[in-house]
Protein backbone atom coordinates (compact mmCIF):
# COMPACT_ATOMS: atom_id res chain seq x y z
CA UNK A 1 0.00 0.00 0.00
CA UNK A 2 1.29 3.44 -0.59
CA UNK A 3 2.43 5.62 2.35
CA UNK A 4 0.98 8.44 3.31
CA UNK A 5 3.47 11.43 4.69
CA UNK A 6 3.06 14.87 5.60
CA UNK A 7 5.60 16.97 4.13
CA UNK A 8 8.39 16.98 7.00
CA UNK A 9 8.02 13.63 7.85
CA UNK A 10 10.58 12.53 4.48
CA UNK A 11 13.58 13.50 2.83
CA UNK A 12 13.92 14.80 -0.39
CA UNK A 13 16.90 11.50 -0.59
CA UNK A 14 14.36 9.46 0.96
CA UNK A 15 11.23 10.02 -1.25
CA UNK A 16 13.93 9.08 -4.16
CA UNK A 17 15.46 5.89 -2.09
CA UNK A 18 14.68 2.42 -3.46
CA UNK A 19 14.42 -0.73 -1.60
CA UNK A 20 17.07 -2.78 -2.70
CA UNK A 21 18.72 -0.60 -5.29
CA UNK A 22 22.32 -1.08 -3.87
CA UNK A 23 22.92 -4.14 -5.85
CA UNK A 24 26.72 -4.20 -7.19
CA UNK A 25 26.71 -5.73 -10.61
CA UNK A 26 30.29 -3.81 -11.76
CA UNK A 27 32.06 -7.13 -11.37
CA UNK A 28 29.85 -9.13 -13.10
CA UNK A 29 29.64 -7.09 -15.57
CA UNK A 30 33.43 -6.14 -16.17
CA UNK A 31 33.57 -10.12 -16.54
CA UNK A 32 31.46 -9.59 -19.24
CA UNK A 33 33.15 -7.14 -21.10
CA UNK A 34 36.20 -8.39 -20.88
CA UNK A 35 34.76 -11.87 -22.69
CA UNK A 36 32.97 -10.13 -25.55
CA UNK A 37 36.04 -7.90 -26.27
CA UNK A 38 38.23 -11.12 -26.35
CA UNK A 39 36.03 -13.58 -27.75
CA UNK A 40 33.46 -11.39 -30.07
CA UNK A 41 30.72 -13.46 -31.50
CA UNK A 42 31.79 -16.70 -29.84
CA UNK A 43 30.62 -15.28 -26.11
CA UNK A 44 27.60 -13.34 -27.74
CA UNK A 45 25.89 -16.82 -28.65
CA UNK A 46 27.02 -18.73 -25.40
CA UNK A 47 25.44 -15.52 -23.49
CA UNK A 48 22.23 -15.65 -25.56
CA UNK A 49 21.95 -19.29 -24.53
CA UNK A 50 22.86 -18.58 -20.77
CA UNK A 51 20.81 -15.75 -20.28
CA UNK A 52 17.98 -15.66 -22.98
CA UNK A 53 17.75 -19.28 -23.76
CA UNK A 54 18.48 -18.96 -27.07
CA UNK A 55 20.13 -21.18 -29.39
CA UNK A 56 21.47 -18.78 -32.45
CA UNK A 57 22.67 -19.42 -35.62
CA UNK A 58 23.27 -15.49 -36.44
CA UNK A 59 23.25 -12.65 -34.42
CA UNK A 60 21.70 -9.94 -37.36
CA UNK A 61 18.08 -10.08 -37.85
CA UNK A 62 17.55 -11.03 -41.75
CA UNK A 63 15.86 -8.98 -44.32
CA UNK A 64 13.38 -12.01 -44.56
CA UNK A 65 12.70 -12.06 -41.07
CA UNK A 66 11.80 -8.01 -40.85
CA UNK A 67 9.46 -8.79 -43.93
CA UNK A 68 7.73 -11.52 -42.21
CA UNK A 69 8.04 -9.31 -38.97
CA UNK A 70 5.86 -6.29 -40.88
CA UNK A 71 3.53 -8.68 -42.60
CA UNK A 72 2.70 -10.54 -39.22
CA UNK A 73 1.95 -7.05 -37.09
CA UNK A 74 -1.52 -5.91 -37.35
CA UNK A 75 -2.26 -3.21 -39.85
CA UNK A 76 -3.85 -1.19 -37.24
CA UNK A 77 -0.78 -1.19 -35.24
CA UNK A 78 1.63 -0.20 -37.97
CA UNK A 79 -0.72 2.76 -38.54
CA UNK A 80 -0.57 3.74 -35.08
CA UNK A 81 3.06 2.98 -35.50
CA UNK A 82 2.98 5.35 -38.28
CA UNK A 83 1.05 7.98 -36.35
CA UNK A 84 3.85 7.90 -33.70
CA UNK A 85 6.33 8.16 -35.70
CA UNK A 86 5.45 11.37 -37.63
CA UNK A 87 4.69 12.74 -34.39
CA UNK A 88 7.86 11.89 -33.48
CA UNK A 89 9.63 13.32 -36.10
CA UNK A 90 7.52 16.69 -36.22
CA UNK A 91 8.84 17.22 -32.30
CA UNK A 92 12.58 16.58 -33.31
CA UNK A 93 12.80 18.19 -36.62
CA UNK A 94 12.65 21.63 -34.23
CA UNK A 95 15.71 20.22 -32.12
CA UNK A 96 17.85 20.34 -35.85
CA UNK A 97 20.74 23.27 -35.54
CA UNK A 98 22.91 24.67 -38.25
CA UNK A 99 26.36 25.18 -38.39
CA UNK A 100 27.63 29.01 -38.60
CA UNK A 101 30.14 31.52 -39.98
CA UNK A 102 31.06 34.35 -38.79
CA UNK A 103 32.99 37.38 -40.59
CA UNK A 104 32.85 40.55 -38.84
CA UNK A 105 36.28 41.69 -38.62
CA UNK A 106 38.74 42.51 -41.53
CA UNK A 107 40.43 38.98 -42.59
CA UNK A 108 38.83 37.21 -40.29
CA UNK A 109 36.66 33.51 -40.26
CA UNK A 110 35.20 32.20 -37.88
CA UNK A 111 32.71 29.55 -37.69
CA UNK A 112 30.95 26.33 -36.17
CA UNK A 113 29.97 22.59 -38.39
CA UNK A 114 27.32 20.80 -37.26
CA UNK A 115 28.43 16.92 -37.85
CA UNK A 116 26.15 13.57 -37.45
CA UNK A 117 27.78 11.37 -35.08
CA UNK A 118 29.01 8.39 -37.83
CA UNK A 119 27.41 4.89 -35.76
CA UNK A 120 25.03 4.99 -33.33
CA UNK A 121 23.94 2.20 -31.42
CA UNK A 122 20.76 1.78 -29.64
CA UNK A 123 19.36 -0.67 -26.73
CA UNK A 124 16.00 -1.80 -26.52
CA UNK A 125 14.87 -3.32 -23.47
CA UNK A 126 13.24 -6.66 -23.34
CA UNK A 127 12.52 -9.27 -21.02
CA UNK A 128 9.25 -8.73 -18.97
CA UNK A 129 7.61 -6.53 -22.11
CA UNK A 130 8.62 -5.53 -25.35
CA UNK A 131 8.92 -1.74 -26.16
CA UNK A 132 8.58 -0.41 -30.23
CA UNK A 133 8.24 2.92 -28.34
CA UNK A 134 12.06 2.99 -27.50
CA UNK A 135 12.63 2.37 -30.83
CA UNK A 136 10.82 5.37 -32.30
CA UNK A 137 12.02 7.60 -30.02
CA UNK A 138 15.97 6.40 -30.18
CA UNK A 139 16.05 6.18 -33.86
CA UNK A 140 14.14 8.90 -35.56
CA UNK A 141 16.51 11.91 -33.79
CA UNK A 142 19.24 10.04 -34.95
CA UNK A 143 17.97 9.46 -38.72
CA UNK A 144 17.07 13.25 -38.23
CA UNK A 145 20.41 14.02 -37.22
CA UNK A 146 22.11 12.53 -40.37
CA UNK A 147 23.59 9.35 -38.41
CA UNK A 148 25.32 7.30 -41.46
CA UNK A 149 24.61 4.17 -38.97
CA UNK A 150 22.07 3.37 -37.27
CA UNK A 151 21.89 0.04 -35.51
CA UNK A 152 19.51 -1.79 -32.81
CA UNK A 153 20.79 -4.44 -30.43
CA UNK A 154 17.52 -6.67 -28.26
CA UNK A 155 17.25 -9.45 -26.28
CA UNK A 156 16.09 -12.20 -28.11
CA UNK A 157 13.22 -14.44 -26.60
CA UNK A 158 13.76 -18.41 -25.95
CA UNK A 159 12.60 -18.96 -29.75
CA UNK A 160 15.59 -17.06 -30.68
CA UNK A 161 13.04 -14.18 -31.98
CA UNK A 162 12.89 -10.68 -31.68
CA UNK A 163 9.21 -9.31 -31.22
CA UNK A 164 7.65 -9.22 -34.54
CA UNK A 165 6.59 -5.08 -33.31
CA UNK A 166 10.15 -4.56 -32.85
CA UNK A 167 11.20 -5.21 -36.08
CA UNK A 168 8.45 -3.15 -38.21
CA UNK A 169 9.24 -0.34 -35.50
CA UNK A 170 12.86 -0.62 -36.22
CA UNK A 171 12.18 -0.76 -40.24
CA UNK A 172 9.62 2.42 -39.99
CA UNK A 173 12.23 4.12 -37.95
CA UNK A 174 14.70 4.17 -40.68
CA UNK A 175 17.14 1.47 -39.11
CA UNK A 176 20.05 0.36 -40.61
CA UNK A 177 20.63 -3.42 -39.28
CA UNK A 178 19.43 -5.01 -35.95
CA UNK A 179 20.81 -7.84 -33.87
CA UNK A 180 19.71 -10.32 -31.61
CA UNK A 181 21.88 -9.88 -28.37
CA UNK A 182 20.67 -8.00 -25.10
CA UNK A 183 22.43 -7.35 -21.51
CA UNK A 184 26.18 -6.34 -20.72
CA UNK A 185 27.45 -8.26 -23.27
CA UNK A 186 25.17 -6.31 -26.35
CA UNK A 187 26.68 -3.25 -24.79
CA UNK A 188 30.15 -4.74 -25.55
CA UNK A 189 29.84 -6.05 -28.64
CA UNK A 190 29.06 -2.39 -29.94
CA UNK A 191 31.75 -0.57 -28.12
CA UNK A 192 34.53 -2.95 -29.42
CA UNK A 193 32.91 -4.50 -32.26
CA UNK A 194 32.82 -8.12 -32.92
CA UNK A 195 32.99 -10.30 -36.43
CA UNK A 196 29.36 -8.93 -36.97
CA UNK A 197 28.09 -6.28 -34.87
CA UNK A 198 30.09 -2.89 -36.24
CA UNK A 199 31.90 -1.14 -33.51
CA UNK A 200 29.93 2.65 -32.82
CA UNK A 201 30.88 6.10 -31.94
CA UNK A 202 27.87 6.40 -29.68
CA UNK A 203 25.21 3.80 -27.20
CA UNK A 204 21.95 4.83 -26.45
CA UNK A 205 18.93 3.96 -24.82
CA UNK A 206 17.69 2.34 -21.36
CA UNK A 207 18.29 -1.06 -19.93
CA UNK A 208 18.71 -2.87 -16.71
CA UNK A 209 21.39 -2.38 -13.88
CA UNK A 210 23.34 -4.64 -16.27
CA UNK A 211 23.17 -2.62 -19.37
CA UNK A 212 23.60 0.88 -17.33
CA UNK A 213 26.79 -0.37 -15.68
CA UNK A 214 28.24 -1.70 -18.92
CA UNK A 215 27.62 1.70 -20.11
CA UNK A 216 29.22 3.36 -17.74
CA UNK A 217 32.70 1.05 -17.83
CA UNK A 218 32.23 1.64 -21.37
CA UNK A 219 31.53 5.44 -21.51
CA UNK A 220 35.25 6.99 -22.54
CA UNK A 221 35.93 4.42 -25.80
CA UNK A 222 32.41 5.30 -27.04
CA UNK A 223 29.95 8.35 -25.95
CA UNK A 224 26.84 7.19 -24.25
CA UNK A 225 23.18 9.18 -23.30
CA UNK A 226 22.80 9.10 -19.96
CA UNK A 227 22.49 6.14 -17.13
CA UNK A 228 19.50 5.61 -16.71
CA UNK A 229 17.70 3.81 -13.55
CA UNK A 230 14.45 2.76 -12.77
CA UNK A 231 11.22 4.33 -14.28
CA UNK A 232 9.57 6.90 -11.93
CA UNK A 233 6.54 9.47 -11.76
CA UNK A 234 5.98 12.67 -9.86
CA UNK A 235 2.45 13.63 -9.99
CA UNK A 236 1.21 17.07 -8.48
CA UNK A 237 -2.34 17.12 -8.38
CA UNK A 238 -4.68 19.74 -6.31
CA UNK A 239 -7.59 18.62 -4.12
CA UNK A 240 -9.79 18.54 -7.58
CA UNK A 241 -8.32 16.05 -8.92
CA UNK A 242 -9.93 12.63 -9.72
CA UNK A 243 -8.41 9.91 -7.63
CA UNK A 244 -9.39 6.96 -10.31
CA UNK A 245 -7.38 9.04 -13.07
CA UNK A 246 -4.20 9.73 -10.58
CA UNK A 247 -4.32 6.10 -9.44
CA UNK A 248 -4.04 4.78 -12.89
CA UNK A 249 -1.26 7.25 -14.23
CA UNK A 250 1.06 5.93 -10.86
CA UNK A 251 0.42 2.44 -11.86
CA UNK A 252 1.50 3.30 -14.75
CA UNK A 253 4.87 3.60 -13.94
CA UNK A 254 4.74 0.99 -11.25
CA UNK A 255 3.95 -1.45 -13.56
CA UNK A 256 7.48 -0.96 -15.58
CA UNK A 257 9.97 -2.60 -12.45
CA UNK A 258 9.89 -3.76 -9.03
CA UNK A 259 12.19 -0.68 -8.83
CA UNK A 260 9.63 1.66 -10.13
CA UNK A 261 9.20 4.90 -8.37
CA UNK A 262 5.41 6.60 -8.14
CA UNK A 263 4.81 9.56 -6.06
CA UNK A 264 1.61 11.65 -5.62
CA UNK A 265 2.45 14.98 -3.92
CA UNK A 266 -0.96 17.24 -3.14
CA UNK A 267 -2.38 19.35 -1.00
CA UNK A 268 -5.03 17.18 0.18
CA UNK A 269 -5.18 14.54 2.42
CA UNK A 270 -9.02 13.94 1.35
CA UNK A 271 -7.08 13.15 -1.84
CA UNK A 272 -4.36 11.46 -0.76
CA UNK A 273 -6.78 8.74 1.14
CA UNK A 274 -8.96 8.49 -1.71
CA UNK A 275 -5.89 7.70 -4.35
CA UNK A 276 -4.30 5.44 -1.72
CA UNK A 277 -7.67 3.44 -1.94
CA UNK A 278 -7.85 3.48 -5.37
CA UNK A 279 -4.29 2.29 -5.83
CA UNK A 280 -5.01 -1.02 -4.14
CA UNK A 281 -8.58 -1.40 -5.93
CA UNK A 282 -6.84 -1.14 -9.67
CA UNK A 283 -3.90 -2.87 -8.15
CA UNK A 284 -6.00 -6.03 -8.47
CA UNK A 285 -6.84 -5.70 -12.26
CA UNK A 286 -3.42 -5.47 -13.73
CA UNK A 287 -2.10 -8.76 -15.57
CA UNK A 288 1.23 -7.32 -13.97
CA UNK A 289 -0.10 -6.81 -10.69
CA UNK A 290 2.75 -8.90 -9.32
CA UNK A 291 5.30 -6.08 -10.62
CA UNK A 292 3.35 -3.62 -9.81
CA UNK A 293 2.26 -4.47 -6.16
CA UNK A 294 6.46 -4.68 -5.46
CA UNK A 295 6.83 -1.24 -6.71
CA UNK A 296 4.33 0.26 -4.65
CA UNK A 297 4.86 -1.35 -1.70
CA UNK A 298 8.25 -0.58 -1.75
CA UNK A 299 8.81 3.08 -3.51
CA UNK A 300 5.43 4.17 -3.81
CA UNK A 301 4.68 7.23 -1.37
CA UNK A 302 2.24 10.46 -1.22
CA UNK A 303 3.38 13.51 0.19
CA UNK A 304 0.87 15.84 1.67
CA UNK A 305 1.81 19.48 1.74
CA UNK A 306 0.33 22.66 2.41
CA UNK A 307 0.17 24.50 -0.94
CA UNK A 308 0.76 23.32 -4.81
CA UNK A 309 3.61 26.09 -5.40
CA UNK A 310 5.24 24.39 -2.25
CA UNK A 311 4.48 20.99 -4.23
CA UNK A 312 6.30 22.19 -7.12
CA UNK A 313 9.24 23.16 -5.24
CA UNK A 314 9.54 19.93 -3.48
CA UNK A 315 9.13 18.65 -6.88
CA UNK A 316 12.38 20.60 -8.07
CA UNK A 317 14.23 18.88 -5.05
CA UNK A 318 13.39 15.39 -6.64
CA UNK A 319 13.62 16.58 -10.22
CA UNK A 320 11.75 13.45 -11.48
CA UNK A 321 11.82 11.45 -15.12
CA UNK A 322 8.24 12.53 -15.11
CA UNK A 323 6.29 15.25 -13.47
CA UNK A 324 2.25 15.27 -14.61
CA UNK A 325 1.01 19.09 -12.86
CA UNK A 326 -2.90 17.76 -12.45
CA UNK A 327 -3.90 21.23 -11.05
CA UNK A 328 -6.30 23.92 -12.69
CA UNK A 329 -4.47 26.44 -14.85
CA UNK A 330 -1.19 23.77 -15.17
CA UNK A 331 0.70 26.99 -17.63
CA UNK A 332 0.66 28.82 -14.63
CA UNK A 333 2.88 26.79 -12.77
CA UNK A 334 4.92 25.80 -15.71
CA UNK A 335 7.89 28.63 -15.46
CA UNK A 336 7.89 27.73 -11.70
CA UNK A 337 9.37 24.45 -12.99
CA UNK A 338 12.99 24.12 -12.73
CA UNK A 339 14.23 19.95 -12.48
CA UNK A 340 12.08 17.65 -14.38
CA UNK A 341 12.20 15.18 -17.57
CA UNK A 342 9.06 15.60 -18.78
CA UNK A 343 6.36 17.55 -18.18
CA UNK A 344 2.59 16.48 -18.38
CA UNK A 345 0.08 19.67 -18.39
CA UNK A 346 -3.64 19.34 -17.23
CA UNK A 347 -5.83 16.58 -16.29
CA UNK A 348 -5.95 15.36 -19.81
CA UNK A 349 -2.15 14.73 -20.51
CA UNK A 350 -1.66 11.36 -18.43
CA UNK A 351 2.11 10.14 -18.69
CA UNK A 352 1.11 7.47 -21.19
CA UNK A 353 0.47 10.10 -23.63
CA UNK A 354 4.62 10.84 -23.59
CA UNK A 355 5.26 7.41 -23.57
CA UNK A 356 3.87 6.28 -26.90
CA UNK A 357 2.27 9.56 -29.45
CA UNK A 358 2.39 12.55 -28.26
CA UNK A 359 6.01 13.30 -30.08
CA UNK A 360 8.03 14.56 -27.32
CA UNK A 361 11.31 12.07 -26.61
CA UNK A 362 10.75 9.70 -23.70
CA UNK A 363 13.83 8.64 -23.31
CA UNK A 364 14.41 10.84 -20.11
CA UNK A 365 17.02 11.56 -17.07
CA UNK A 366 16.17 9.13 -13.97
CA UNK A 367 17.21 9.30 -10.10
CA UNK A 368 17.26 13.16 -9.84
CA UNK A 369 19.60 13.98 -12.54
CA UNK A 370 17.41 16.43 -14.61
CA UNK A 371 18.64 18.90 -12.29
CA UNK A 372 21.73 18.48 -15.06
CA UNK A 373 20.10 16.26 -17.74
CA UNK A 374 17.95 16.35 -20.54
CA UNK A 375 16.16 14.21 -22.60
CA UNK A 376 16.93 12.15 -25.47
CA UNK A 377 17.11 14.51 -28.98
CA UNK A 378 18.77 15.36 -31.81
CA UNK A 379 21.88 17.06 -29.88
CA UNK A 380 23.01 13.38 -28.62
CA UNK A 381 23.30 11.99 -32.13
CA UNK A 382 25.47 15.50 -33.84
CA UNK A 383 28.78 17.14 -32.37
CA UNK A 384 30.34 20.26 -33.33
CA UNK A 385 33.82 20.95 -34.67
CA UNK A 386 35.07 25.03 -35.07
CA UNK A 387 37.34 26.46 -37.18
CA UNK A 388 39.26 29.63 -37.47
CA UNK A 389 41.16 31.79 -40.68
CA UNK A 390 43.15 34.92 -40.12
CA UNK A 391 44.77 36.73 -42.61
CA UNK A 392 48.48 37.93 -41.83
CA UNK A 393 47.41 41.24 -41.61
CA UNK A 394 44.65 40.41 -39.29
CA UNK A 395 47.17 38.10 -36.89
CA UNK A 396 49.98 40.60 -36.72
CA UNK A 397 47.17 42.70 -35.42
CA UNK A 398 46.53 40.90 -32.70
CA UNK A 399 49.71 38.65 -32.37
CA UNK A 400 51.26 40.81 -29.24
CA UNK A 401 48.02 40.57 -27.40
CA UNK A 402 48.31 36.58 -28.11
CA UNK A 403 51.84 36.89 -26.85
CA UNK A 404 51.20 38.95 -23.88
CA UNK A 405 48.20 36.23 -22.86
CA UNK A 406 50.69 33.33 -23.01
CA UNK A 407 53.45 35.12 -21.00
CA UNK A 408 50.58 35.72 -18.13
CA UNK A 409 50.35 31.84 -17.79
CA UNK A 410 54.41 31.37 -18.26
CA UNK A 411 54.13 29.76 -21.63
CA UNK A 412 56.88 31.33 -23.72
CA UNK A 413 56.52 28.95 -26.95
CA UNK A 414 53.01 30.09 -27.20
CA UNK A 415 53.74 33.46 -27.31
CA UNK A 416 56.76 32.63 -29.61
CA UNK A 417 54.48 30.93 -32.04
CA UNK A 418 52.62 34.32 -32.53
CA UNK A 419 55.48 36.53 -33.24
CA UNK A 420 57.84 34.72 -34.94
CA UNK A 421 55.91 35.10 -37.60
CA UNK A 422 56.60 38.96 -37.95
CA UNK A 423 60.19 38.76 -36.98
CA UNK A 424 62.25 40.52 -39.99
CA UNK A 425 63.99 37.21 -40.39
CA UNK A 426 60.75 35.80 -41.16
CA UNK A 427 59.35 37.96 -43.74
Amino acid sequence: MMKILKEGDVSAQEILSRAGSGVDVSATVSEILADVRQNGDSALFQYCERFDHAHLTALEVSSEEMDAAMAAVDPGFLDILREAAENIRSFHRQQLRSSFILTEKPGVVMGQKIIPIEKVGLYVPGGTAAYPSTVLMDAIPAKLAGCREIVIVSPPGPGGKLPDAILAAARIAGVDRVFKVGGAQAIGALAYGTQSIPKVDKIVGPGNAYVAEAKRQVFGLVSIDMIAGPSEILVVADGSSNPVHLAADLLSQAEHDRMASAVLITDSMALAAAVQEEVERQLQLLPRQEIARASIDSNGKIIVTDSIPRAIEIANDLAPEHLELCVDSPFDYLDAVRNAGSIFLGRYCPEALGDYLAGPNHTLPTSGTARFSSPLSVDDFVKKSQYTYFTREALQKVSGSIAAFAEKEGLQAHARSALIRFEESQS
